[in-house]
């Protein structure tokens, strides 16, 4: 059996995203009302500035929207806990099966190292105690 979870699994250490309600779900919908009622606002602007002549303006009318439509994907993710297909994907296993006995190692090292009365230095290595003279 593989150690790789399916797309529908949610690992068991992992809480299953919730959708948001109550207070925090009414606040998130305001700030995308009030986000929204902004792009418009300015779409219309820039729109009215574009007509009239002003070149740089055109840029604006089309980024007003993107930007609108931009705020409805964040609303739209913060609403749902941030469950998107990207997030649902295969999960791939922490360590490939033969390098095991390679981490295991390294943890051993690891722990052996930092046990040790002078500890690492910068660059790992454990040191020596200096010689004591008697």
């Amino acid at each position: 059996m593989s150690d790789v979870q399916g797309v529908d699994s949610v690992p068991p250490h992992e809480p299953r995203p919730r959708r948001l309600s109550g207070l925090d779900a009414l606040k998130l919908h305001l700030t995308l009302a009030s986000g929204l009622a902004l792009c418009a606002v300015a779409f219309w602007f820039e729109l009215g500035r574009a007509e009239g002549g002003n070149s740089l303006s055109w840029a604006y009318v089309f980024e007003w929207p993107l930007l609108g439509l931009f705020g409805v994907y964040m609303w739209w993710n913060l609403l749902h806990g941030g469950t998107s297909a990207l997030r649902r994907r295969k999960a791939k296993p922490d360590v490939a099966p033969e390098f095991t006995g390679m981490l295991a190692a390294w943890q051993e090292y690891q722990r052996d190292l930092h046990a040790s009365p002078q500890g690492p230095t910068s660059d790992g290595e454990a040191t020596e105690p200096p010689p004591h003279d008697n």
